[in-house]
């Protein structure tokens, strides 16, 4: 938790540069902003981490490596000029799956449980991808938000251990909560 919370207070402090637009540094430093600065991807990326906790055994590394995974390709085909109507759609419903998935317990075999995180990445490396600032180094960006999304698994996978041993009807609550927050966000 604290390599964790290391790594998200290193994200969020302003890179003192000598020079600006320093296209590596400053791809790095959007990449490592652009998940923490949007609910909808906080949400869904410690919900992923969450929901893999309690899935428990190899769902807690296949899940958030199946999103981070297919979330880099979608990133890198967006950064290419590749198109994804309805992504923002997207975004939100994952949320609402995801709540649903945690609230009801849901324990899928381990390849559908990835399928569906790797699914839900495509949206959400899309948005990362199509958000790259100009003149920034596409690989530093993707890095940056690479990390702040394995970072907030982390986060996820750290509450999962916690609720699952000291409140485990709250982890349902939460899940019924993301539920509520994605529905929100579509009807928004």
């Amino acid at each position: 938790m604290a390599a964790a919370l290391t790594l998200l207070l290193t994200g969020a402090a302003a890179p003192a540069l000598a020079h600006t637009g320093v296209g590596s540094v400053e791809g790095l430093a959007h990449g490592l902003l652009h998940p923490l600065t949007g609910l909808d991807h906080v949400l869904a990326m410690v919900a992923v981490g969450l929901w893999a906790g309690l899935v428990g055994g190899k769902a807690r590394i296949a899940y958030p490596v199946a999103f981070v995974t297919t979330m880099g390709l979608a990133g890198a085909w967006a950064m290419a000029g590749g198109q994804l109507p309805g992504a923002e759609i997207g975004i939100a419903v994952s949320i609402v799956i995801l709540g649903l998935a945690i609230a009801l317990k849901a324990s899928p075999p381990l390849a559908a449980g990835a399928l569906a995180c790797g699914i839900f990445a495509i949206f959400h490396g899309f948005a990362h991808g199509a958000e790259l600032p100009e003149n920034a180094s596409g690989f530093a960006y993707a890095a940056g938000f690479v990390i702040s999304t394995a970072a907030l698994h982390g986060v996820g996978l750290f509450l999962a251990a916690r609720l699952a041993q000291q409140a485990p009807v709250l982890a349902r609550v939460v899940g019924g909560g993301l539920v509520l927050a994605g529905v929100a966000l579509l009807a928004g």
